[in-house]
């Protein structure tokens, strides 16, 4: 990095604000990898990542601000910070109660929300999920998986009745519909399910028989009926389930 800093034209142009969105990209790269399990790719968007962090450091050395050593030492502090029932006297029985400290250590450190650390530019699904996790961890959850679906019912029942209300806007039918994703994530959350992985599967898996069926149509799209192509689709379905 301070070879390509020093003499390539490219990285000696870039600054924090041009790598960032270049960062978000590599992220969703390795979430890619992730999510197939595909370990050689993530060797290598390991190391895409990697790359970046040292570039941000690299450039906040040459501006005064910190270095790479700096930097670490500074995460390493905070982990046995954040860790006392590992390096300090304090026992903590299960991994809520560790969660629940974890949120109490954040607030004496001067955050003002327990909702404070989830970044506004998150992905909708994952920022709610996690607004909901950590609520969670100060009490603010239901009791029972029954009250969790219960909610998810009457957002559902409340999105049907504006959707068929013609005099409703857009703005209200988009909250109705707003606060039933919200509550299905919710509902997710509450089994332990993510619903983000949940949905990139359904992607996946919605991206694979849409190409099978775009693969094998006798005929353009355009000019099939929608039997047609559901029944290339079932075809599709058929051959996941034998190969899995």
């Amino acid at each position: 990095m301070d070879t390509l800093r020093a003499e390539c034209p490219w990285d000696k142009k870039q600054t924090i604000h041009t790598l960032s969105n270049l960062t978000v990209e590599e992220v969703y790269e390795l979430v890619d990898a992730v999510s197939m399990e595909d370990w050689a790719n993530l060797k290598e968007e390991l190391g895409d990542v990697l790359l970046h962090i040292l570039f941000y450091s690299k450039i906040a050395s040459e501006q005064g601000h910190f270095t790479l050593r700096e930097m670490i030492a500074a995460q390493i502090e905070k982990l046995k910070r954040r860790h006392p029932h590992i390096y300090g006297d304090l026992s903590l029985e299960d991994e809520d109660a560790v969660k629940r400290n974890w949120e109490k250590i954040k607030l004496a450190e001067g955050k003002k929300s327990v909702l404070g650390g989830v970044p506004r530019s998150l992905t909708a699904v994952i920022k709610a999920y996690r607004m909901q996790e950590k609520a969670a961890q100060v009490g603010f959850e239901w009791n029972t998986s029954g009250e969790v679906w219960q909610k998810v019912q009457e957002e559902m029942n409340e999105l049907h009745e504006v959707m068929e209300d013609n005099t409703a806007s857009a703005e209200r039918r988009t909250e109705e519909l707003g606060d039933v994703l919200f509550s299905l994530i919710n509902y997710a959350r509450f089994h332990k399910i993510d619903p983000e992985q949940a949905l990139q599967k359904v992607n996946y898996k919605f991206k694979s028989r849409f190409e099978y069926i775009e693969s094998n149509a006798v005929k353009p799209l355009e000019e099939m009926s929608l039997e047609e192509m559901d029944a290339l689709w079932n075809e599709a379905k058929k051959l996941e389930r034998a190969e899995s």
